[in-house]
């Protein structure tokens, strides 16, 4: 995953023992460089001890951070003792910086109460968030009120607000291809454009037509596509069970997708698939995308624009690939199970016992040779976090979904990829879903950071989400 990179402040009180600053500076320095976190802070050059104490180390701070405004992903205020509260809120206010921000303040010791050791932190980390917000920025809290630095439930917590602060930093500017109009059924799958544009998201859209012109192009021979048909056969086990001519329409297809992510600079796209697909091209792209997905370039299908950001957003949060699935059907009668199913373009990470096919819903009255470049097998078991967004036009917000689930051992004698879920509440959770309009698909990851993206998602980028079996706080907001 990308580094990330902290603007760092250090607060101090005059009243208050300036050891206690110096030394939490000391400490907190090499603690981040050890998590391979870059730093942004003043230095003792700038300021005394290099920490922040009055408005003139303020205006220091901020103009060093304004300086330093296209690396800093995210600010970390620490309180080693009480600290100045409007040093440390100017600091972040003046710096102009809308990245995410979190207050860290040291714990007391039982024995260390005296004048020469008392820290009084969380009493500062109180006055540090009231002026945040009463200059309405946003901020992040731990769910202990005080740490201790070398504390592992410290590096837990600066872990997940690393992660969220990757999570703003890609959504807001992200790139999301759309390639070819919706297909007319799934009036499910429409979206806003401009809502997300005012989240910092922008979608780049394609002609399916342009798409398919630019595959009749392309000659057998030519060296791109060469390579890409070698490296297609590479990722797919058995991929001489499919015909040559779709897997090699198909490796033309990624090479004309692979340019327009490079020259668009598209970090998630959705795609037309069927029926469209198949009938100009002959093929399911299915083979492709799930490689695309595997490579960390998720791939969503049916034009489904808000999967594919759920798939980006997950991705983002925990490092690891996203795929989409339909929220399908029950299994048996176990209300906290239910199939996962598409048919299917996941990512082979995602799965066991893979191979590659034809989709046998659509040969119904198509013939066999226009079907292939699908995979078929069942998800590997592990824990996933899920995400589904929407955007809400009527009411002008974007909102969602996401949780955790267990995907099991167990598997079904079925076509495409299937998987079996199971997530505590499942019942709540569907009855959620249906009765507030979510659409059908549901984006899956197995680096589960559903609270990290929760924070980023609700504090930073404004959406409305329901976390699905988050911490018992996020249950309090009503939707």
């Amino acid at each position: 995953m990308a580094k990330i990179t902290l603007g760092l402040i250090v607060g101090n009180r005059d009243v208050f023992p300036a050891e206690l600053a110096r030394s939490g500076r000391d400490e907190m320095i090499p603690l981040l460089q050890g998590q391979d976190i870059d730093i942004v802070a003043v230095t003792p050059q700038d300021t005394t001890d290099g920490v922040v104490l009055t408005w003139k180390d303020a205006e220091k701070c901020a103009e060093l951070f304004r300086q330093n405004a296209s690396k800093i992903d995210g600010i970390l205020a620490t309180l080693p003792n009480f600290g100045d509260e409007r040093a440390v809120a100017d600091s972040i206010k003046r710096s102009g910086l809308t990245v995410p921000v979190f207050i860290h303040a040291y714990p007391d010791t039982v024995d260390g109460m005296s004048i020469k050791n008392r820290r009084d932190a969380f009493c500062g980390k109180l006055s540090v968030c009231n002026n945040l917000k009463q200059y309405g920025i946003p901020y992040s809290i731990g769910p202990e009120h005080v740490l201790s630095p070398q504390s592992p439930r410290f590096k837990e917590e600066l872990s997940w607000f690393v992660d969220v602060c990757r999570v703003v930093k890609g959504l807001r500017g992200a790139r999301i291809g759309s390639i070819g109009e919706r297909t007319t059924p799934f009036k499910t799958v429409r979206y806003s454009e401009k809502l997300l544009e005012q989240s910092g998201i922008s979608v780049e859209s394609k002609s399916l037509v342009e798409t398919v012109s630019e595959i009749e192009k392309l000659k057998d021979t030519d060296q791109p596509v060469v390579a890409k048909l070698e490296k297609l056969r590479g990722y797919l086990p058995g991929s001489r069970e499919i015909p040559p001519r779709p897997l090699l329409t198909t490796a033309k297809l990624g090479v004309v997708l692979e340019r327009w992510v490079r020259e668009y600079r598209i970090n998630s796209y959705a795609i037309q698939c069927w029926s469209a697909m198949q009938d100009a091209l002959k093929i399911f792209p299915c083979s492709i995308m799930s490689m695309m997905s595997n490579e960390l370039l998720p791939s969503a299908c049916e034009v489904d624009v808000m999967g594919a950001v759920a798939m980006y957003a997950l991705q983002l949060a925990g490092g690891g690939a996203s795929a989409l699935f339909d929220w399908n059907n029950n299994y048996g009668e176990d209300p906290d199970k239910l199939v996962l199913f598409h048919c299917s373009n996941t990512a082979i990470s995602f799965m066991k016992d893979v191979k590659p096919g034809f989709n046998a819903m659509a040969v119904k009255g198509n013939p066999l040779d226009s079907c292939f470049c699908t995979l078929h097998g069942s998800l590997k078991p592990g824990k996933v976090g899920w995400a589904r967004f929407s955007t809400d036009d009527t009411k002008g917000r974007i909102v969602g979904a996401i949780g955790d689930g267990d995907v099991t051992e167990e598997t079904l004698d079925s076509f495409g990829t299937t998987g079996v879920m199971r997530t505590p509440n499942l019942q709540k959770l569907l009855y959620f879903l249906a009765v507030n309009g979510f659409e059908h698909h549901v984006a899956l990851n197995y680096s589960p950071r559903t609270s990290a993206l929760y924070e980023a998602l609700t504090r930073y980028m404004g959406w409305k989400i329901y976390h699905h079996n988050g911490e018992d706080r996020t249950l309090f907001e009503s939707w």
